[in-house]
């Protein structure tokens, strides 16, 4: 596919030189098989840049805006998210996400890498929200590790509110090692495994963006 290749022969390597982004634990990234990339959400930034310095091609969940904006900028937002492999998730319908996770596990069962961030939405005071349990859900269908990843930094190159990425400051993005959740497979108890699964998915990411944990779900802010 055409954008495909524009992404990762063009977008990446622009994208690599201007920012420089560092990156500790790729290794720990499986570069083959089914894998669930759970990060922390500070910025816009965060799905260009965990695309961009991950060793291997991510699938992931964006919002539905990204890909039906008006005119030649939502064009080309819509091209740029489709040729990393994201897939629009509707906001603030139960059914439309259901059937988001639904397509999710299906680019697993291909045994494809696919991304998501757990808290639902990007902080908007720096700080760590509570996990929903949709990261849990997949990791108990697709039976499938999941690699941690805390990117700090990109709330500076643009924060929330902000149209213009800065230069500065250099991104980093910590993966830690896979988590195996195979002693949770066939539990009865389905509730509270994927919230065990989701609380350890998210201590995992703290202490790899040594974000303060809020320990509430964060909120998307009603519209003014």
């Amino acid at each position: 596919m055409l954008i495909d290749k524009f992404m990762h022969g063009v977008v990446a390597p622009t994208a690599k030189a201007i920012y420089r982004p560092r990156t500790e634990g790729r290794e720990n990234v499986p570069m083959t098989g089914p894998v669930i990339i759970a990060s922390n959400h500070l910025s816009f930034v965060d799905s260009v840049a965990i695309p961009v310095v991950m060793p291997r091609k991510v699938s992931f969940l964006a919002k539905a805006e990204y890909f039906d904006g008006p005119g030649l900028k939502g064009r080309v937002s819509k091209a740029f998210f489709t040729g990393i492999g994201a897939v629009p998730v509707p906001r603030g319908t139960h059914s439309a996400a259901k059937a988001a996770l639904e397509t999710a596990l299906s680019v697993l069962e291909r045994g494809d890498a696919f991304g998501i961030y757990p808290e639902g939405t990007r902080s908007r005071d720096g700080r760590l929200y509570r996990g929903r349990t949709g990261v849990a859900w997949l990791a108990l269908a697709a039976r499938c590790p999941v690699v941690p990843v805390g990117i700090i930094g990109t709330d500076l190159v643009q924060p929330i509110g902000s149209n213009i990425p800065k230069l500065s400051p250099r991104v980093l993005a910590r993966f830690g090692e896979p988590l195996d959740f195979s002693r949770h497979y066939g539990r009865t108890d389905v509730a509270r495994a994927r919230r065990e699964i989701t609380d350890e998915i998210m201590e995992a990411i703290q202490k790899l963006s040594g974000q303060d944990y809020a320990g509430v779900y964060n909120e998307t802010p009603a519209e003014v």
